[in-house]
């Protein structure tokens, strides 16, 4: 496709075409959307380095007789621009590209056009003005990535306009990535009530108080978006919904759905504990979630605790946790065994761990010795940072030393990886208890941390290897986390 492209500097067009060529605006004609369009994204064709040959051919090229659906796909390929372009090849290809099923105004597009401003001829503003409305087609997907608009705009008021036009236009996939001000989503979104795809970064989410819910979304992403502080705690019903992820939102409190096929959940940075209702899904089969808050930033809800949430996954495979998780969760003294084992599990991350603090012990402990199946386990600790908490490591340790600290053994864990060891003796105790409960593990791999000399490392190797191991074939691989 790229020769065809890079075809139009030494081009080839059949004498029938010529005269086309001439309306489509590449020689003296009036003013048109359809002709400020094209020379927007199309080379003068009179230059010397852009001959236009008139040649005389019995015989269609083979450009010109692929199949409808072949150039559809080409479209679907390259650059709103190279589509456009694309018009010039052969009399098949004219306007193809307005019936294209995605437009994607994209971080590139941007930087390409903001240089001629908004509203001028080839402004930004005015280009995506024009591929609107000449399109003819359902518009299947839209991106868009709005620049800081502040340089340019007052408001978002186009923006406002292109999402009306969507609307109307049965939009299935939606991507707005804003690096401007937050924006306000207008109401017309939320009559996109075909999409099958919702991305938001940088937007205030708030319904029309009539909205009931997206009935055929399957995957929606929100980044820093603002739930507002009044959604009068209205339902919105997502019934299609199987992945949801949220990226540092606020008033997460505010956003209630019910999505009772959601498999994939991803929390990240979103310091509110009412998302743990999220979890609250039969159906799920993968959860991440980081708060990366400190405690004092939740309000905690009594009703969610670990022993309870972890019941409420049956079909879980997956479990991603920070360790500030279990300081949400735990309001209660943790049974050794939950009411239901975590049969389904098969990989658990445990992120930004502080093994010191007697909550997230308790709460990694709980997991381990209630997933009987589990196969595979990461671990990462917290770094050593000026701001971090410390913790005694005392009460920590003699936990870990107890006889029945992990009165059980982990019969399918076959890998184990450990990263940012600084070599305390929590983190060894740790390393010692897992070596000797895992019978079928393959390679337990032990990162260490960055600002570790030489001896610090070695004295760490010759601990564990001291330790028993309850596997003969488990392998034991030292890394260190600056390599």
């Amino acid at each position: 496709m790229g020769e065809a492209i890079n075809a139009t500097r030494n081009l080839r067009i059949h004498q029938k075409d010529l005269f086309l060529l001439h309306i489509l605006g590449f020689r003296d004609i009036g003013n048109s959307f359809s002709q400020a369009l094209w020379s927007c994204f199309l080379p003068d064709l009179t230059t010397e380095n852009h001959r236009v040959e008139v040649v005389t051919c019995a015989k269609e090229d083979i450009i010109s007789s692929l199949p409808e659906h072949l150039i559809d796909l080409i479209l679907e390929r390259v650059p709103l621009e190279e589509a456009v372009r694309t018009s010039i090849l052969s009399k098949k290809w004219r306007y193809r590209w307005t019936k294209m099923g995605a437009l994607v105004f994209d971080e590139q597009f941007f930087n390409k056009y903001s240089k001629n401003g908004a509203f001028g001829r080839n402004g930004f503003i005015m280009i995506i003005y024009k591929v609107l409305i000449l399109h003819k087609g359902h518009i299947s997907k839209f991106l868009l990535d709005i620049p800081n608009i502040n340089m340019f705009l007052d408001s978002f008021e186009e923006v406002d306009q292109w999402m009306l036009l969507l609307s109307r236009n049965g939009v299935k996939e939606l991507i707005l990535t804003n690096s401007s001000q937050c924006y306000k989503l207008p109401s017309y979104v939320f009559s996109c009530l075909e999409l099958r795809k919702l991305e938001l970064e940088n937007c205030f989410f708030k319904p029309p108080d009539e909205f009931e819910g997206f009935v055929y979304l399957n995957d929606l992403e929100l980044c820093n978006v603002d739930f507002g502080a009044n959604l009068c705690g209205t339902e919105i019903n997502l019934p299609q919904l199987k992945e949801l992820s949220l990226f540092r939102c606020t008033n997460v409190y505010n956003f209630k759905i019910k999505a009772t096929k959601l498999k994939n959940l991803i929390v990240f940075e979103s310091p509110d504990s009412m998302v743990l209702h999220l979890l609250h899904n039969p159906c799920l089969m993968k959860v991440f979630m980081s708060f990366l808050k400190p405690i004092d930033e939740f309000v905690r809800d009594e009703r969610k605790t670990l022993s309870i949430v972890l019941s409420n996954l049956p079909k879980i495979k997956s479990l991603y946790l920070d360790g500030l998780f279990f300081k949400v969760l735990i309001a209660e003294k943790l049974p050794k065994l939950l009411p239901c084992a975590i049969s389904s599990l098969k990989h658990l991350c445990l992120l930004y761990y502080e093994l010191s603090d007697l909550d997230q012990l308790h709460g990694a402990l709980c997991l381990l010795r209630n997933s009987p199946n589990l196969e595979s386990l990461s671990v990462r600790f917290v770094e050593n940072e000026p701001q971090a908490i410390r913790y005694d490591v005392g009460p920590a340790s003699d936990h870990l030393e107890a006889a029945n600290c992990l009165d059980c053994t982990l019969e399918q864990l076959q890998t184990v990886e450990i990263t940012y060891v600084e070599g305390s003796k929590p983190e060894l105790l740790f390393i010692k208890l897992l070596l000797a409960h895992c019978p079928s593990l393959q390679k337990f791999t032990i990162t260490t941390s960055g600002d570790l000399d030489a001896k610090k490392i070695l004295d760490i190797s010759k601990d564990v290897m001291r330790f028993p191991r309850a596997s003969p074939k488990a392998e034991v691989v030292y890394l260190n986390s600056e390599t």
